[in-house]
C-alpha cells in the first residue's frame, strides 16, 4: 500500500510540474512579454495584456491600459519574427515613466494653441501640459486612463472609454470605442468611433513608435520613407502650426519618392530647427480614400515594410527627436534619440483654430467615424 500511495503522489506532482511548465510556457508571448506582469488596477479598474495573432505567425500584444500596443511581431525576409514598436515590459513600467509609446491618443491628438478654442461662441479652456499648449489631450488625455475591453476573439480586440463632460476642459460626455483587427494578410486595422451629448471636438490616433529593424540600438537614419503628400504644414518654436499649406517641392519635406530619414534631417532649414528633426503634419493626397497608400516605411536591413492607409486628410511624421538615452525600455534596452518613427494619423494640428482645414467639430446628431490600417510585408 505505501508503495502504491508513493506512486500515486509522484504522480500528482509530476502532473502539478507539467501544468505549472504549460501554465508558464503560456504566460510569455512571442515576444518575451509575461501576461502576468501586465495584470494589476489601476483607478480602480483591471489591466490586462491581450494577444493577437494570425495564421501566418503575426502576433500584437495590447494592453488596455492607456490602450496601447505595446508589441509586434513580424517576419523578415529571412523569416525571423522581429518585434518592429518601441514600449515596456510592465505595467509598472509605464505607470513609473510617462510616454506615449503605443498608446491610443485622445480626445484630441497632437497640439491645440494655449488649449484654447471657440466652439458655437463658446471658448473653452483645456489643460495645458506642452509649452503652454493642450498636447494629445491635456495632463491626462486617453493615454493615461484604463479602457474597458471585449476580447472578441484571437484577432479582434476592443476598448471603450466614457470621456466625461468636462475631462482636460472638453465639452460633452464622449463615449469613444477602439476596434483593433489583426487580419490574415499581416495588417492592423483600427477604427475609432464616438458620440458625444454635446458639440465638442475629436481627433484620435494611435501613437506608435516603429522600429523596422526590431532593434531600438539601430537609429532610423537609413530607413526609407515615402509619403503621398505634396504639401505640409510648418509650425513655430513651440511646435504650433502658423495656420499655412506649404509645397514640399524642394526642400528637406519632400517624401513624395523615397528617401532615407537621415539624409536631410541635419540641414539647415528653420523648420527642421523648430522640429528638432522631422514633427511634422504632412497633408495628405489620398483625398479620405482608405484604398490608397498613404505613407510607406522600409528597412533595408530586414526588408519589413509597412504601408499606412487611412480615412483621415493628415499624418504626422515624428521621428524620436526627443528620446535622449534616459529612458530604459523592453529588454532592458536603452532608447537613443531616433530609435523609431511615428506615423500618426489625424486631423491637423490645432484644426479647431484653423477654420479652413479639415474640421474636428463632432455634433450630437453625429457619429465620429475613423480608420488606419498599418500593413506589414517584407521584400
Amino acid at each position: 500500500m505505501k508503495k502504491i500511495a508513493s506512486f500515486f503522489i509522484i504522480a500528482i506532482l509530476l502532473i502539478t510540474a507539467c501544468a505549472r511548465k504549460v501554465s508558464q510556457k503560456q504566460d510569455i508571448t512571442l515576444s518575451g512579454l509575461s501576461k502576468t506582469n501586465f495584470r494589476t488596477e489601476v483607478d480602480g479598474k483591471q489591466t490586462y495584456l491581450f494577444v493577437l495573432s494570425n495564421k501566418k505567425g503575426m502576433e500584437v500584444c495590447i494592453t488596455n491600459f492607456r490602450g496601447r500596443i505595446v508589441s509586434i511581431m513580424v517576419p523578415d525576409k529571412n523569416g525571423q519574427m522581429k518585434d518592429v514598436v518601441l514600449g515596456f515590459d510592465s505595467i509598472q513600467d509605464y505607470i513609473n515613466t510617462p510616454s506615449d509609446f503605443g498608446a491610443s491618443i485622445g480626445r484630441y491628438a497632437n497640439r491645440i494653441n494655449k488649449g484654447l478654442f471657440e466652439l458655437d461662441n463658446v471658448k473653452y479652456q483645456l489643460s495645458t501640459n506642452n509649452l503652454g499648449h493642450c498636447l494629445l489631450g491635456g495632463s491626462k488625455g486617453f493615454q493615461y486612463v484604463v479602457y474597458d475591453v471585449v476580447l472578441i476573439d484571437n484577432r479582434i480586440l476592443k476598448l471603450s472609454y466614457l470621456a466625461i463632460d468636462g475631462e482636460q476642459g472638453f465639452p460633452g460626455n464622449m463615449s469613444c470605442d477602439v476596434l483593433f483587427t489583426l487580419t490574415e494578410d499581416n495588417a492592423i486595422a483600427i477604427k475609432y468611433s464616438a458620440a458625444a451629448d454635446k458639440p465638442t471636438i475629436i481627433n484620435m490616433t494611435n501613437h506608435s513608435y516603429f522600429n523596422l529593424d526590431g532593434n531600438p540600438n539601430i537609429k532610423n537614419t537609413d530607413w526609407l520613407l515615402t509619403l503621398n503628400a505634396d504639401n505640409y504644414t510648418p509650425i513655430d518654436s513651440t511646435f504650433i502650426t502658423t495656420g499655412e499649406i506649404v509645397t514640399v517641392e524642394g526642400t528637406p519635406f519632400d517624401f513624395r519618392k523615397p528617401m532615407a530619414i537621415g539624409k536631410r534631417i541635419n540641414n539647415e532649414n528653420q523648420q527642421l530647427k523648430n522640429g528638432n528633426g522631422y514633427d511634422h503634419n504632412w497633408v495628405l493626397n489620398t483625398g479620405g480614400d482608405i484604398s490608397k497608400i498613404a505613407a510607406t516605411l522600409k528597412s533595408k536591413e530586414t526588408g519589413i515594410i509597412l504601408d499606412v492607409y487611412t480615412t483621415e486628410p493628415g499624418i504626422q511624421l515624428y521621428t524620436g527627436n526627443f528620446l535622449d538615452s534616459t529612458i530604459v525600455g523592453k529588454k532592458r534596452i536603452i532608447y537613443q534619440q531616433r530609435a523609431s518613427v511615428c506615423l500618426e494619423i489625424q486631423k491637423y494640428p490645432d484644426s479647431p483654430n484653423k477654420e479652413d482645414w479639415p474640421s474636428p467639430i463632432l455634433r450630437p446628431e453625429e457619429k465620429y467615424e475613423s480608420e488606419t490600417i498599418f500593413k506589414f510585408s517584407v521584400e
